[in-house]
């Protein structure tokens, strides 16, 4: 199944998107009861769906799950937890044998009761009519969802070679994970120890030589700005942002400066500086590319 992500940029589903459906989230609260009567009605008037909730006790529990994902549809977060969310519905359906005409059913019905619903409460044409569209768009995406779930589901029972590829591929997404782990208990392992190198500097510059002990003193400093910046960006890498490279080129960048500033206080050979500044503009090319393209592919 496709990354959340994906899905969410394929449907054109942005920020914009997501402050409007929390916008509505009161009038739909205000009116879920409408809804869930229009859902409730056909499914307790559909003879193959009625015989599913015979039960009282299943009825009271289903109807109240329908209740909270419709509202859902409005929370404004749409976060990896709430994909999940969606998986597990369409994992449930399939083990409970109802089949995805339903869902889609089920999806046409809400969709006309929010457009009454929306028809109105809001009187400006073209902010409804902007409402309507990120309406539109979460309901499809949750359709999509919980119905790739479904033949995911199907394929997970009754194909044993999709099995084995489900197992590798969860233990490829497991040891990812923990490899992610690893690099985190890293960064924090070296920023700690850039943290010691900087105090250790500080200590220099209070007790030694004052020129050298603010240049080294800077350049740790330096040098633990750009662990904050690494672990910031995995941080956003774990939560599903992209992963920049351009900020292992900063830290390759604030290394070098670091040498070259401390060459030139022991007085290193002209070539050896000569190498360092040479280094210096090669890499600061490679940033800025770098740097450009990541700004470009936003």
């Amino acid at each position: 199944m496709r990354s959340f992500k994906e899905i969410k940029k394929h449907y054109d589903f942005t920020e914009g998107d997501e402050v409007r459906l929390s916008s509505i989230s009161g009038v739909m609260s205000e009116n879920v009861d409408e809804a869930m009567d229009a859902l409730d009605s056909w499914i307790l008037g559909t003879k193959e769906t009625a015989r599913f909730f015979a039960d009282e006790g299943r009825r009271t529990r289903v109807f109240g799950a329908h209740r909270k994902w419709f509202l859902d549809l409005f929370c404004g977060k749409y976060d990896q937890q709430y994909y999940e969310r969606l998986i597990r519905i369409g994992q449930t359906h399939v083990r409970v044998s109802v089949e995805a005409h339903y869902m889609n059913r089920a999806i046409n019905i809400l969709r006309s009761c929010c457009i009454d619903i929306l028809n109105r409460s809001v009187e400006d044409p073209e902010e409804r009519t902007r409402m309507l569209i990120s309406v539109e768009k979460i309901l499809d995406i949750n359709l999509d969802i919980i119905t790739s779930s479904y033949i995911e589901e199907e394929l997970r029972t009754y194909s044993k070679a999709y099995r084995v590829k489900n197992a590798l591929v969860t233990f490829s997404e497991g040891f990812s994970q923990t490899m992610n782990l690893v690099l985190v208990i890293a960064l924090i392992g070296l920023t700690l120890g850039v943290v010691g190198l900087f105090v250790f500097d500080v200590h220099k510059l209070v007790t030694g030589n004052l020129e050298h002990g603010i240049i080294t003193a800077l350049g740790s400093m330096l040098i633990l700005w750009v662990m904050i910046e690494l672990m910031n960006t995995e941080i956003a890498h774990l939560k599903g942002g992209k992963f920049h490279i351009s900020v292992f080129v900063g830290v390759a960048l604030v290394t070098i400066i670091r040498e070259t500033m401390i060459a030139t206080l022991k007085k290193e050979s002209p070539e050896t500086i000569y190498y360092l500044i040479a280094a210096i503009l090669v890499i600061g090319v490679v940033y800025w590319l770098v740097t450009r393209t990541e700004e470009r592919n936003r």
